[in-house]
C-alpha cells in the first residue's frame, strides 16, 4: 500500500463524516441532533424538515458512499491490490458517515451511505435489498426494520450472484456496524414502542 492508496483511504473517511443532514438543517433554526430521533440522517431530516430536505439527505449520504469508491476504482486502474483498496475505500467513508470527526464521531447508521457502497459494488444484489425494505415498510410501518433486513439481505443477494469474498467481507463490515448503529431501534421494537409512520 503507497502513499496516494493511504490517501484515499483517509479522503474516503473524510467524505463519509460529512454530515450533510446537519448542514442542510442549520438554516431552519432546528438542530437535529436535538429533536426526534437525535439522527442526523434522512429519516429524521424527513420527520423534522419535510420529504424535500428528506431526500437530498438521502442522495447526498448515498453518493458519498459511491463516489469515493467510484473515484478509487478509476485512480487504482489495473493495480493489483485495486479490490483491497476499494474495499477499504467503502468501509471508510461508512465509518466517517457513523463516526465523523467533525461531530465528535457521533453519526448516523450508515444505511444510506451503505446503500451507496453498494450500488457501486453490486447493484443487482442491492435491488434484493430495496425489495425487501419496501416490502418490511410497508408492511410494518418501521422504517428502522427495514433497514435492519434490507442490510442483512445484500449477503445471501451476494452469493446469488456469486460475487467475490472481498465483497462479503466488506458486507459483514457493513451489516454488523448498522447493526449495532441500530441497538436503540432494536430495543424499541422489542418493546413495542419504536415509532411508526402509520401511527400519528
Amino acid at each position: 500500500m503507497n502513499i496516494s492508496q493511504i490517501i484515499l483511504i483517509l479522503a474516503s473517511y473524510l467524505i463519509g463524516a460529512i454530515p450533510f443532514g446537519l448542514l442542510l438543517s442549520r438554516g431552519s433554526g432546528i438542530d437535529i441532533r436535538q429533536q426526534g430521533s437525535k439522527n442526523i440522517g434522512a429519516t429524521n431530516v424527513s420527520r423534522l424538515l419535510g420529504k424535500k430536505l428528506g431526500l437530498l439527505t438521502l442522495l447526498l449520504d448515498i453518493a458519498k458512499g459511491y463516489l469515493p469508491m467510484f473515484v478509487a476504482g478509476l485512480v487504482l486502474g489495473d493495480a493489483p491490490n485495486r479490490n483491497l483498496i476499494t474495499g477499504l475505500c467503502g468501509a471508510a467513508s461508512i465509518t466517517g458517515h457513523m463516526f465523523p470527526v467533525y461531530l465528535g464521531f457521533k453519526g448516523g447508521k450508515g444505511v444510506a451511505t451503505g446503500l451507496g457502497v453498494f450500488l457501486y459494488l453490486a447493484p443487482r444484489a442491492l435491488l434484493g435489498c430495496l425489495a425487501v425494505f419496501l416490502a418490511a415498510v410497508s408492511l410494518s410501518g418501521f422504517v428502522s426494520l427495514g433497514s435492519l433486513l434490507a442490510s442483512a439481505a445484500i449477503l445471501p443477494g451476494l452469493y446469488f450472484f456469486s460475487e467475490p469474498s472481498w465483497k462479503f467481507i466488506l458486507a459483514a463490515y457493513v451489516v454488523v456496524m448498522i447493526w449495532l448503529k441500530h441497538h436503540q431501534n432494536i430495543a424499541r421494537l422489542l418493546q413495542g414502542t419504536e415509532k411508526s409512520f402509520k401511527k400519528k
